[in-house]
């Protein structure tokens, strides 16, 4: 086995790992808690706007 081959394997090992750690630690995500992204005439302000607006 060659080394490229050990370390792609080391590689998707250590992703899966994370992946079900992040999966298992996270809270689940409440889609229908969501901020609208346009608020056209409902009355309530736009907030989903770009994550690096000022606030």
């Amino acid at each position: 086995m060659s080394t490229t081959h050990k370390l792609q394997i080391v590689f998707w090992l250590l992703l899966l790992g994370f992946l079900a750690w992040d999966f298992n630690t996270s809270d689940p995500v409440n889609v229908r808690n969501e901020p609208p992204l346009v608020a056209a005439g409902s009355g309530q302000a736009s907030s989903g706007g770009h994550c690096s607006m000022a606030q």
